[in-house]
């Protein structure tokens, strides 16, 4: 597993928070008592629902021990766990109020699979937040895909990135299988780029990391030199210089 960088992953902060405190704002819960955040990176997301619930226990947990080192130091304060949400279960040994993961389901294989497990993690009438970037179909995504597929690049990566996300429709019947009422929507983030250059900053972190890290230093800098060539073309500058970078993201709740 190619490990994370989190101080790559932090340079957009504010906008990968965002989806966070929209989906604590929505959970419908009240006063739950134990909280889970899965793939919590960093440790925003954890924070989100620390400020947003006061009084509950909070466990933040990842897979990526860079991530969690990266998470203690900045709110010592906050629960980290090691955990991987594609593994063992056994050795979550209590039941949540609330089971919340934001931008972190998208890595993960077997969704169906996947949400019923996490289902496990609950105590009755308790709730599965979920918020999932749904943004494959946008110019990066099909830039990424057509030059690391390309001829002179294809050979280096033996193992290109699954997207493992799921459509709505098929979201949607899994949720009413597994849960006594849901709720899915979806929003499109405009955020605001101050150049094409910090496009390639944010996928480093995220959706160029896979290719990246298989790569010479001397080759990776010829990845990203050839994707901005692309996403210039495919992101034209606002009248103040800026880049509108359109980011769609699927959200979702189910009671247990």
């Amino acid at each position: 597993m190619t490990e994370w960088n989190p101080n790559q992953y932090v340079k957009f902060i504010n906008e990968r928070t965002r989806p966070a405190v929209d989906l604590a704002d929505r959970t419908g819960i009240v006063s739950p008592k134990n909280i889970i955040d899965i793939g919590c990176g960093p440790g925003n997301s954890t924070k989100v629902l620390a400020d947003k619930f006061p009084g509950s226990r909070v466990v933040g947990s990842d897979n990526s021990r860079n991530m969690l080192d990266k998470a203690r130091a900045e709110y010592p304060e906050l629960e980290f766990v090691f955990f991987d949400a594609g593994g063992d279960y056994s050795v979550i040994n209590q039941k949540f109020d609330l089971v919340f993961s934001n931008a972190c389901l998208q890595w993960i294989p077997n969704h169906k699979m996947l949400l019923k497990n996490l289902m496990t993690l609950l105590n009755e009438n308790g709730v599965l937040a979920v918020q999932i970037p749904i943004n494959y179909n946008e110019p990066i995504h099909k830039i990424i895909t057509e030059i690391t597929t390309s001829e002179k690049w294809r050979a280096n990566f033996t193992n290109p990135r699954i997207f493992y996300t799921l459509t709505k429709r098929e979201y949607f019947d899994i949720l009413s299988e597994i849960s006594s009422d849901f709720s899915m929507w979806e929003t499109i983030y405009c955020h605001r780029m101050p150049s094409h250059e910090s496009i390639i900053e944010w996928y480093k972190g995220t959706g160029l990391r896979p290719y990246l890290s298989v790569l010479s230093q001397e080759k990776a800098a010829e990845l990203e030199k050839d994707v901005l060539e692309e996403v210039i073309k495919a992101y034209p500058k606002q009248m103040n210089g800026e880049i509108a970078f359109n980011f769609p993201r699927l959200f979702f709740t189910a009671v247990k």
